[in-house]
């Protein structure tokens, strides 16, 4: 069961115009409930304590809090899941971190998607639309493009890329799960607001 609403914010230290612990209280406050560090420049005892740093902000307001990265890792940090790469060990990470956990896997094709194990909480698959965040990830695969993704899997997908308010209608229509967002409200001027106008755009 994913979170509600199915809307991940993922941290980018070097797009956010605050303090994380500030946006994301902001963010959750607004009524996400879900979000993913992923600060993978910084060696792995900082990741670390930085996710032991914002868990208490997460819970707070009954988020859940991951980590991007190794399974091991959020483990260390007492995450409540791991976002994994493509072809990581999903199964693995499944057996390391509980039943409880939120494993996210991140794909690139229908194979990889019609291949995620049934230990696999939700796929991430980008990029949706064209985004200022993460340019020259390849072209976007539009609503088409999740759709056909979203077919290949039983496992909930998510569209990461370009979302906002305006596509985020778009990409519920053609049958995800959730999306997954990071400049939209790393780079807002009002976290808060931002976050409102995506959960009333899934609606």
């Amino acid at each position: 069961m994913l979170p509600s609403p199915p809307l991940l914010l993922i941290t980018d230290r070097t797009q956010a115009r605050g303090d994380l612990g500030g946006i994301l209280a902001a963010a959750f406050g607004a009524g996400l409930r879900w979000v993913s560090v992923r600060e993978k420049d910084l060696p792995e005892a900082e990741q670390v304590a930085l996710v032991r740093a914002l868990l208490p902000v997460a819970h707070a307001y009954g988020a859940r809090l991951k980590l991007h990265g190794s399974a091991a890792l959020a483990a260390a940090a007492g995450a409540d899941g791991v976002h994994l790469p493509a072809g990581a060990d999903a199964a693995a990470a499944r057996a390391l971190l509980g039943p409880a956990a939120l494993v996210g896997l991140s794909i690139h094709s229908e194979a990889e998607a019609a291949a995620a194990p049934a230990g696999v909480s939700y796929l991430i698959a980008g990029p949706a639309f064209l985004t200022a965040s993460k340019p020259g990830y390849g072209p976007a695969l539009g609503p088409e493009g999740l759709a056909r993704l979203a077919r290949a899997t039983a496992r909930p997908l998510l569209a990461l890329g370009g979302i906002d308010a305006a596509t985020l209608a778009a990409c519920r229509a053609c049958g995800i799960a959730g999306a997954a967002v990071m400049g939209g409200i790393m780079r807002a001027a009002d976290p808060a607001a931002e976050a409102r106008a995506l959960i009333a755009a899934w609606g």
